[in-house]
Order: structure tokens, then sequence, then C-alpha cells
């Protein structure tokens, strides 16, 4: 087999597979005839080349790098095996299949340009992790490596570290043009969303969705919240209002995204897309028995026995976590009080700085914390052995929530409940806030990207030893390696969380910090622009994920809003102005305060329940698909019964 060392015109790369570089050779061969082989053979009948040697021989490169790609006609069935929704010529979206693909609004040709680069790389990704072994008992040249009828090869091999990662390659041109309608001219617009879709998929399209959408949300508190700061700050007992407004705005704003949701989802083919089948994670290990569902003999692994080390070890460890939190919370609150002390004593500029240091020092150590224990809960959530993906994903969102949750918020509940010291909870959430915000923007650009320039400036400068590039355009095969070289994306997980923990502080207290709203607007307006950055220059491209909605993500926002609801109305329940109402009885103060808060609450589900989570319009379209879906149905039973009583 000839390697790969230009761009061949009758092949276009999409997928790059890398092998360990000690693959045995005849394992190599059988999987690749594998992906060639026909589907009626049980392979996924995609075409592969090896990648050639790079410049610079002297340099150690893995040679087990191979490019995946695929004919037109094959992608084409992929897409309706995955049951891509693509817009009809009567504006209508539905499920694409190759006997209609005329009727589709851009299937012009042989449909050359009707699936885009995302959706063939979905597409291949797709074949690949569902080609499956038959008669094999063990991967060649790997006797100790068990294979098992009906299973994943590609899941099998990631499993055992022989497959070292399976990424879908850039497209020069397009990325040019997506990074300079995204981020490189500074603007006051909405982004590019459909072609962030285009190029990456819905899932990474839905996260600067929201994004944008809960930046634009905040304007408001951040148009009211600065003129209160300014005019009306001095009396602590006047943030009633604004807590009032925070009641309101933090339900409605995620039930009218629900409803903008909806309508990206539909726009983008994927809010009546049929879920696929998951397939057991790389990691999950078992003992071999029957799966009922499957009909196959896999690994199993018994429920009760991953309860057993969730509730006996993972909620301990957590319950252990939060304990540590609030320990370290404890010893925030004597360094403060240390440091009014010393201010209180002798009151220089000096001493004025000294007491912003405590909580400075707190929100860096709240940042460490969190990053540690999310290491601690990836290990445990794998250690838990959960066989699919989204269940994974599910304990780890918890784990991760809970924790955080309770790190960033603690001290603030403190100060606001226990101590009832409005100043200070002011000056804390405005330190922890800005704080977590400059550590944020530092981690997840600035580093990635100054080491992401390091190593391309090494693979230009092997290059240039060879040949002269103009405008630093890498050949293809240092392209490859050097995406290779990328750092992985993991996903949006981190990305929401921030914008959770940013949530919080805004619908919890920001009634006694109005520019906390301002904060958050200019932070978000930043975060566009690093995120997209990132995308574009620091990371692998990620594979498309058909997502048709926020998923877990919306109900963790929900929850916070909820909490936010109790929250506001407790402090408006001790803020001085109230409590003259209730001057002779605190305990009808307590039991009025949860009593409004109660309504409060109904009203707020009363809210969600009458705002319809999809616009009536796209029911309607939604419907009618469904309608003449059922037709369709009816009459081919018509048909059928007609050509049998026939041929009676």
């Amino acid at each position: 087999m000839e390697s790969l060392d230009y761009c061949d015109p009758g092949f276009t790369p999409l997928v790059v597979l890398e092998l360990t570089s000690e693959t045995k050779e005849e394992a190599i061969g059988w999987l690749l005839r594998r992906i060639r082989d026909l589907q009626q053979n049980g392979g996924a009948e995609l075409l592969v080349e090896q990648l050639g040697p790079g410049v610079g021989a002297q340099e150690k490169e893995n040679p087990n790098m191979f490019l995946v790609g695929a004919s037109q006609q094959r992608l084409l069935s992929g897409a309706e095996d995955v049951g891509l929704f693509k817009e009809c010529s009567d504006g209508s979206m539905r499920a694409f299949t190759c006997t209609n693909k005329h009727k589709f609004k851009d299937f012009k040709g042989d449909g050359d340009s009707f699936l885009s680069m995302a959706e063939c790389q979905y597409i291949i990704k797709h074949e690949l992790d569902t080609l499956r072994a038959r008669d094999e008992t063990h991967v060649p040249g790997y006797t100790e490596v068990k294979l098992y009828p009906g299973k994943s090869i590609i899941r099998r091999l990631q499993s055992k570290g022989i497959l070292i990662q399976l990424f879908p390659l850039h497209e020069k041109e397009e990325l040019k043009r997506l990074s300079f309608s995204w981020y490189k001219k500074v603007k006051l617009s909405f982004q590019p969303l459909d072609d962030i879709r285009h190029y990456y998929g819905e899932g990474q399209a839905f996260y600067f969705g929201f994004l944008e959408y809960f930046t634009f949300a905040l304007v408001p508190m951040a148009l009211i919240g600065v003129p209160y700061y300014l005019f009306d700050w001095e009396g602590y007992d006047k943030y009633v209002v604004f807590a009032m407004f925070n009641l309101i705005w933090c339900t409605v704003i995620l039930e009218l995204w629900k409803r903008y949701s909806a309508s990206l989802a539909y726009h983008w083919g994927t809010l009546s897309r049929k879920k696929a089948f998951e397939e057991p994670r790389p990691g999950f290990h078992g003992v071999l028995g029957f799966n009922p569902v499957t009909g196959r003999e896999e690994p199993i692994y018994p429920n009760a026995k991953r309860q057993l080390r969730i509730y006996l070890v993972s909620v301990p460890f957590v319950l252990l976590c939060l304990y540590l939190s609030l320990y370290v919370m404890m010893i925030y609150f004597q360094m403060e009080a240390w440091a009014l002390s010393v201010h209180d004593d002798e009151p220089t500029f000096w001493a004025g700085i000294l007491i912003f240091i405590p909580s400075i020092i707190y929100a860096v150590v709240i940042e460490i914390m969190n990053l540690i224990y999310r290491y601690a809960a990836e290990f445990l959530t794998e250690w838990e052995n959960h066989r699919l993906e989204s269940s994974y994903q599910n304990h780890l969102v918890l784990k991760v929530l809970v924790f955080n949750f309770f790190n960033c918020f603690a001290s603030l509940f403190y100060i606001a409940f226990v101590m009832q010291d409005m100043v200070l909870l002011r000056q804390s959430l405005a330190t922890l806030l800005i704080t977590s915000q400059i550590l944020n923007q530092f981690m997840e650009a600035c580093l990635p990207y100054w080491l992401q320039r390091r190593r391309n400036k090494k693979m230009i400068n092997r290059v240039r030893k060879r040949r002269t590039l103009e405008d630093k355009e890498l050949p293809l095969v240092e392209q490859v390696r050097l995406e290779a070289d990328m750092s992985m994306y993991l996903g949006t997980f981190d990305d929401y969380l921030e914008q959770f923990l940013l949530f919080g502080y805004v619908s919890l207290f920001s009634c006694v910090y109005p520019l906390a709203a301002v904060l958050v607007v200019l932070n978000n307006f930043t975060e566009v622009y690093s995120d997209a950055f990132k995308m574009c220059r620091v990371f692998k491209r990620p594979f498309s994920d058909p997502a048709a909605n926020i998923g877990v993500w919306q109900l963790a926002f929900e929850a916070m809003s909820v909490i936010a609801v109790v929250t506001n109305f407790a402090l408006i329940g001790i803020s001085p102005q109230v409590k003259a109402y209730f001057s002779d009885s605190e305990t009808q103060l307590i039991l009025w305060t949860v009593a409004i808060e109660h309504v409060l609450l109904a009203f707020k589900f009363l809210l969600a329940f009458l705002i319809p989570d999809i616009p009536k319009h796209i029911q309607i379209r939604l419907s009618r698909l469904e309608f003449e879906s059922l037709e369709a149905l009816k009459k081919k039973k018509m048909l059928e019964a007609s050509e049998l009583s026939k041929k009676q």
C-alpha cells in the first residue's frame, strides 16, 4: 500500500485514525481490510490511505496514521443510516432518503455539496463505530484482546489502547472564512450560528447560541443595575425591588430560551431526529453475558455492584470534599476578620488594600479546588463503570455541579444569612466574580494558545528546512501531523459549567451587588471571542454532535433558578425595610416570608407551564409531518394488501 504524501484529487481525507507505533502488522492489515470491505460483507465500505512520512526524517514520527474518506454515494447512504434531517423543497425538515434525494432543497447533480464536511465526518465516525466483530475471537496479533460477535471493533481498540485517537480534519479555507466572520473582527452583532453549526455541528452551535442568548438576556439587568448601583447603593434596604426583578427575570429567560432552542433545533433538523442506539462506552468492562436488548453476548456489569460503588464510595467522597470546602471557608473568614482588625487599628491605604487580599486568595483557592475535584470526579465516575456515555455524563455532571455550587456559593450564603453583613457580601461577591473571570480567561484561552503557538512554530521550522512556504501554508502531511499534536477538545462541559456559575452569581445575589450583571456581560462578550479563537486555532476539530437542546444543563439552570427564588425572597425577608413591619414578632416574619416564597414558586411553575416549550408554528409543522408519515404508511399497507389479494 502506497502512503499518501500529497492531496490526491480522487481522495478527500476527512478523518484521521492513529494507531500506536508498536501496533502489529497483522492487526493493521486486518483493520484496514474491515474498513474497506463492502457493507454486505460486514465492512464499512470506506476509503483509507496511510499518511506518508513528514518533513525532517531525523525526528521520530508515528507511521501508523491513516486518512479515512468515502465515496459520495457511500456518504449519502450513510446519511440515510444515521437519520439525517435536511430541508425539502417545500421548506419542511425531513429525514433524508436516497430514493427521494431530488426532493431536497440543496441536492443538485450527484449531491457533491449536499452534505457539509461536518456531516460527512460524523457519518464516517458512525460507520467506523458500527464496524462490528464477526467470527473473530481476538484482534489478530493480540490474543489477549478478545472480540465478541456484534460488538464495536473501534471501541474495543480504543479501550485496549491500540487506537490512540480518531479525529476529523479541519478544512483550511472554510475555517478561514468562519474565523473572519466569527472572531477576527470585533463587532456588536449576532454570531454566525448557522456557519458554526455547518462547520462544527449542532452541539457546538447550541453552546454558542446559549452563550449569546444569555449575554443579551443579561443586558436589561445590567442597564437597571448601573444606575441602581450609582444612585441608590447606600440604602441597603432598597435592594428589595431589584430582588423582585431577579425573581421574574431568571424564570422568564429560561422559558424563552427553551422556545428559541426548539426553533434552532427545528431549523437544524435535530428536533424530531430519533436518538441513535447507544453502544457501550470504550472504558466499560464486565463479565461476558447475554444482553436481552441486542440478543448478543457482550460484557455485563451488575447494576447492584455499580450502585454499591456509588453509595459506599462516591457519595462519602463527595461529602468529604464538601467538608474540606467548608473547612477552607472558615479559614477564609478568620483571614477576613484579621484583615478587618488590622484596618480598624490603622486605616491606611495599604490596610485598605489588605481587606481585599483574603477574598482574592480564597477565590484562587476555590478555582484550584474545583480543578482538583474535577479530576477526582472523573476518576470516580470512570471507576463506577457506567455502560453508556449518557449515564457517565449525567453522573459526572451531578458530582461536579454539587461540589462547585457548594464551593463557590457557601461563603456567600454564610455571609448573607448567618452574618447578615451586606457590605461584606457585596465585597466578597465582587472579588469572587472578578478573580474567577480573570483566571478562567487565562486558563481557557491564553495558556492553551501559548502552548499551541509553540507547537506551530516547531512544525513550520521543520518544513522550512525542506521548502519555502507561502503564507505559512502547511502541506497536507504536515497539517495532519500538526492537528494530531493539538489538544483534544473535551466538549462543552467546562463552558456550560462556567456559565452555570455565572448565572448563579447573578441570579442569587446580584440584588446586593447590581454590577454583577455588568461584569458577566463584559466577561461573556470576551468569552465569545476567546472560545471561538480556541475552537479555530487551539484544539482539534471535534466530531459533530447532533444535539436537539443543551441537554442536562437545561435542568441544572432551572434548578438554579428555583434556588434563586428562595434566596432572593430570603434576602428580602432579612432586609431592614421588611423587618420594620414585623418588629414585634420574628416568627411571624419567617412564616410570611416562607408563605409568599411558596406562592412565588407556584407562580414560577405556572409560568413555566403556560409558556409552551415549542412555538406554535413549529408544533403545527411537526404535527403535519407526523400526519403525512401516517398517511404514507396507510397507503403502503393498502398497496401491499391489494398486491397480496391479486396473487391469491
